[in-house]
């Protein structure tokens, strides 16, 4: 009788509108069920087939014993599977937890421990890890294999087939839930363990709702809107459709490039390799007629504009008429590199969003006719920047200091009160998340990014943030990617060492001189490194540690 209840009272017309994914998503699939929602190669998914698998495995998991709270860890590639345990895990007021698919061992077991995980969705691919794990985990009550196809490598992982296990379950049935109900990011951040970024789901899905629309040229939507909206662009063939080449287990991938979408109605496309394929991401483009693509700054956009150049130069004619978005965060996006999208693709906005795991700070928008400058943003009222002494820094005083933001703030770190305390806290009355940012404060009131204080080079008494460098080296054309960072030096304490790949050969000399043109000369590297390939992770962002090792082997 309790789920009867339950079930009725989701549907009332008299409960209000939930600002919570799992309900939103659920009346989307009630209202475009044959609408595409998530596509992958040979694998197309309706809004319908979504809502039902999720169901299915939600049921498997109430059936296995989580509930509220409990923690569901996707240990997952870019798949559909992916996006169908992250919405079974919400409708059961559980909490969908993001694994790094490149982790060994040690690193996948403090995770899974850490998050206090009680079910682990993963690849069968990955079931070596898994099965070198499992044993230290009594917490976790299901294991399920996703069949990926690759040759067994032999490790008894243990799991349970995926789509045995859905086709065996019972459908969850539909509840009632809170926007409170919890999110768990992980962030690998630059410096220590992984930490857990607790939020609310409500705050996720306003924003996402509120952010999209006016980008697209559409009204900014509400939970009470968005299905109305969803089944409207439907019926008029204009379905919306995102394109996420990055990974789903990074922030960037699913709050940004899926979340919004689905919100929406729209539909999910994946690449179906593994790799990073920037022909294919336009190709499908054209194809499924999406409206927007979402990448990490110029680790992504660079090799796209470079595809797009070869198709102009090779005569190929791409209909890409229906791409209205081009949305980025987690990396620097330079202005040279929107410049040349924007030019051959004259409809297009550029997104680039000064955001982490910790709150979304800024944003810098880029079209044809209205260029920007690279590493500046645009705030809201609820962006500062306060120096040393957490004096609010004045516009155009040229002074440093660390960006916060307020509102719809994450809680703070799962199971980690110092580093909350010292991340999240008040400013005269005002709770304000620091996530680590160095800006200066431009007369209009826009914000210069220097970057991460963990990436300061301390050099001969001054302060050098590693990506206002590495973005003036990258201006140089024979330079591919650049990592900036520092090296112990006996008269400078450090010294600056730019890390960079090449797309043609160029000297030292004139790299250090490129760069004290345009930067104060302590600034400049004193040393350059070239690799075949500057070492970032899956989603694009900076792995300075292994650029540091490199610099030093060099």
């Amino acid at each position: 009788m309790a789920d009867v209840a339950e079930t009725e009272a989701a549907t009332s017309p008299e409960v209000p509108v939930e600002d919570h994914f799992a309900s939103l998503w659920e009346r989307i699939a009630d209202a475009i069920p044959d609408a595409d929602a998530v596509v992958q190669g040979s694998v197309r998914r309706s809004w319908g087939d979504l809502e039902a698998r999720a169901s299915q495995l939600a049921g498997a998991l109430a059936a296995a014993g989580l509930t509220e709270g409990s923690k569901v860890a996707l240990f997952l590639y870019n798949a559909p599977a992916y996006i169908e345990s992250f919405f079974a895990a919400l409708k059961v007021r559980a909490v969908p937890v993001n694994v790094n698919y490149r982790y060994l061992d040690e690193e996948l077991h403090y995770l899974l421990d850490n998050a206090d995980a009680e079910a682990v969705v993963f690849h069968s691919s990955l079931g070596d890890r898994v099965a070198a794990v499992r044993d230290r985990l009594p917490q976790v009550r299901l294991w399920l294999a996703v069949d990926d196809g690759p040759a067994d490598t032999g490790a008894d992982h243990g799991g349970e087939a995926y789509e045995d296990v859905l086709a065996a379950a019972t459908p969850a049935p539909r509840i009632q839930r809170s926007e409170h109900d919890l999110t768990l990011l992980y962030t690998g951040g630059t410096t220590g363990m992984p930490k857990g970024v607790m939020g609310e789901v409500g705050n996720g899905v306003r924003a996402g709702l509120a952010g999209l629309g006016p980008l697209i040229g559409m009204a900014a939507a509400t939970s009470a809107t968005a299905v109305e909206a969803a089944s409207r662009l439907v019926a008029e063939d204009a379905q919306l459709g995102s394109i996420v080449p990055c990974p789903l287990m990074h922030g960037t991938g699913m709050g940004i490039g899926c979340t919004p979408t689905m919100s929406l109605g729209g539909k999910i496309v994946l690449l179906e390799g593994r790799g990073f394929d920037p022909a294919e991401v336009w190709a499908l483009a054209a194809q499924e007629r999406v409206t927007g693509v979402t990448v990490v700054g110029d680790v992504f956009a660079r090799p796209m504009l470079r595809a797009l150049e070869a198709m102009e130069t090779a005569g190929d004619d791409l209909d890409l008429a229906s791409l209205k978005l081009i949305a980025s965060a987690g990396a620097m996006f330079s202005t040279e590199v929107k410049d040349g999208l924007c030019e051959r693709l004259s409809a297009v906005v550029i997104a680039d969003l000064m955001a982490a795991s910790e709150g979304a700070m800024g944003q810098s928008i880029h079209h044809r006719g209205a260029s920007s400058t690279t590493g500046r943003f645009a705030v809201g009222a609820q962006t500062k920047v306060f120096d040393e002494e957490d004096e609010e820094v004045t516009p155009g005083s040229g002074v440093v200091g660390r960006v916060a933001v307020a509102g719809g703030i994450p809680l703070g770190y799962y199971k980690d009160p110092e580093k909350t305390a010292a991340t999240f806290r008040e400013v005269d009355g005002v709770r304000y998340s620091f996530p680590g940012d160095w800006a200066t404060v431009e007369p209009d009131g826009t914000i210069t990014l220097l970057g991460r204080g963990s990436q300061v080079v301390n050099t001969g008494g001054e302060k050098v943030f590693a990506e206002e460098v590495e973005e003036v080296v990258k201006t140089h054309a024979a330079v591919d990617d650049c990592l900036v960072i520092g090296l112990p030096d006996e008269t400078f304490g450090n010294r600056v060492v730019a890390v960079v790949s090449l797309r043609e050969p160029v000297t030292d000399v004139v790299l250090i001189a490129h760069t004290k043109e345009r930067l104060a000369s302590f600034k400049a590297p004193k040393q350059v490194v070239v690799v075949d390939r500057v070492p970032r992770a899956a989603n694009g962002k900076a792995d300075y540690k292994t650029a540091k090792r490199l610099a030093e082997e060099g």
